[in-house]
């Protein structure tokens, strides 16, 4: 089978690789420094005991000041106390350290610089802000907030196009992909080489040969498992810009929390894909890794494409001394389509937790059914009451999981949310046939969300994130119908089968509960 362009050699990415290589050398120093700081930790601790009074009274003043403490979630607090109880010196300075957050300073400027300069470049259409908060006053208010945090307007005339599989999206992006004539940008959070990958590529280099503006950014922390450190050299020698997000360095530092998970392809600014799928084999089921991968993304054509390439501009620009935003964000040609589509980011260094706040808007106004795909369920406080809140109304909130998880912890972390959540009537199931990664709200035929945005602390917490509000789109009934089909390949959980689980995943799940914020 011709798998299209390959940059690295056989076995080029296995564990020799890794560990004489670079990123070998990185892991290794990154050990030592934690190491070090420890010790250093230790060292110090070692003298407390001797003034046992001073130690009681900081350990008091530490857990005053975090019970006091504003830019936390409660759930947040409790691991953090738990820490500092345990280990006052040693907790209270590595939580110093991470509130610091040291690494992502400059990132953080350069983001809020990029903000104010971007902030009214895509005017609302007023046409559409009215109309729909003619037909619905929450969705609009909803849609008000998602642009007040950002330049996210809600758009009509724009067609979306929704693929249940990772394989279907795959299928329609080589199509569009042929077709650029402009510019072509891809960011997403794994990049890995294989058929997928080999494929796109292979269309990339054709285009970028015949003068097309092609850029990809994937996140740094592919140098851990899917691609070397020189890799966009190697793609700049086929004329492709590239770009690692975040690359990974050598020195401790909470930077590493913040990665670039999203996932977002613009074609000459008329076409945008957008969901969970990555650019990987597993994700279109070429190759078996946690049993069938189930996954899901949409094709916007129309005006709101125009949000996605602003998202992508502004990711680019971060390490660019000008970028151009008005020559990629002109009119896009409107698409005849019914409904509406607000395409929108979350970025996790300001104080907006969009994401979640999305889909909590979505529960809060529920009068029928939520029906919910995610790979990961861990849940802060907020999250879970409304969950609970929404079914405890008569509302039939389902909640489709992964049946074959892709790792331990997370899988054990979410078995420690099921008694709570089913004994509030929610419904939960595990999809047997494998992986679940597709992360997808819908409710009440009205209204749903696709995008990349996961039921854990990393992505309403630690990472950038993007999705895509619909609202009366006709996709919106594909949605809910492959939900219902993914339904029938899942075994339905109950407080019986919980209670069977293996007592080492209740312990796994029992212990971590108490860092699961931290993870």
């Amino acid at each position: 089978m011709d798998t299209g362009i390959s940059l690295l050699k056989k076995g080029q990415k296995g564990f020799f690789h890794a560990v004489f290589s670079r990123l070998g050398l990185i892991v290794l120093l990154l050990a030592a420094q934690a190491l070090f700081l420890f010790s250093i930790f230790q060292w110090f601790e070692e003298f407390l005991p001797h003034i046992f009074g001073s130690t009681t009274v900081f350990t008091v003043f530490m857990v005053l000041y975090l019970l006091n403490y504003r830019h936390l979630d409660p759930t947040a607090k409790n691991t953090w106390l738990v820490v500092i109880m345990l280990l006052p010196v040693f907790g209270s300075l590595l939580f110093w350290y991470t509130r610091s957050d040291l690494g992502h300073l400059a990132v953080k400027e350069r983001l809020n610089q990029l903000a104010k300069q971007t902030a009214d470049c895509i005017p609302q259409p007023e046409q559409a802000a009215a109309s729909l908060s003619a037909e619905d006053g929450g969705a609009a208010a909803l849609a008000r907030y998602i642009r007040r945090s950002g330049c996210y307007p809600v758009f009509q005339n724009t067609a979306v196009t929704y693929f249940p599989l990772g394989e279907a999206k795959w299928a329609e992006m080589l199509r569009q992909l042929e077709g650029a004539e402009q510019f072509i940008f891809l960011e997403y959070f794994i990049i890995d080489e294989g058929l997928m990958w080999g494929k796109v590529l292979e269309i990339l280099a054709k285009k970028a040969a015949a003068g097309v503006d092609v850029r990809v950014m994937y996140d740094g922390t592919c140098e851990f498992s899917t691609l070397p450190h020189d890799y966009p050299k190697r793609l700049r020698q086929l004329g492709i810009r590239c770009k690692m997000f975040a690359p990974v360095s050598p020195f401790v530092s909470t930077h590493y929390n913040y990665r670039d998970h999203r996932k977002i392809l613009v074609i000459d600014g008329h076409t945008a894909f957008n969901g969970g799928v990555n650019l990987a084999d597993e994700y279109i089921n070429h190759i078996d890794k946690h049993g069938h991968w189930k996954d899901t993304a949409v094709m916007l054509k129309g005006e709101a494409v125009k949000s996605f390439t602003l998202m992508f501009l502004q990711m680019w620009g971060i390490s660019e001394r000008e970028q151009e935003f008005d020559r990629f964000l002109s009119d896009t040609a409107a698409v005849q389509a019914e409904g509406y589509v607000l395409p929108y980011g979350d970025c996790p260094l300001d104080s907006d937790r969009v994401g979640e706040r999305v889909y909590m808007d979505i529960l809060n106004r529920a009068r029928r059914y939520v029906h919910i795909m995610s790979p990961y369920l861990i849940l802060d406080g907020e999250m879970e009451a409304a969950l609970k809140f929404a079914a405890e109304r008569g509302v039939e909130v389902r909640l489709i999981l992964p049946g074959v998880p892709d790792k331990a912890a997370p899988y054990a972390l979410a078995k420690t949310h099921y008694a709570s959540l089913l004994e509030s009537g929610v419904k939960i199931h595990e999809y047997t046939p494998g992986f679940v990664h597709a992360k997808v709200f819908v409710s009440d035929s009205r209204e749903a969300v696709v995008g990349t945005i996961n039921l854990d602390y990393r992505s309403l917490y630690h990472h950038f994130e993007c999705a895509t509000y619909l609202y009366r789109t006709p996709c919106i009934a594909e949605i809910e119908a492959d939900f219902q089909d993914t339904l029938q390949k899942c075994r339905h959980v109950t407080p019986e089968t919980v209670r069977q689980e293996k007592l080492g995943l209740k312990l796994l799940g029992f212990v971590l509960k108490t860092i699961a914020p931290l993870m």
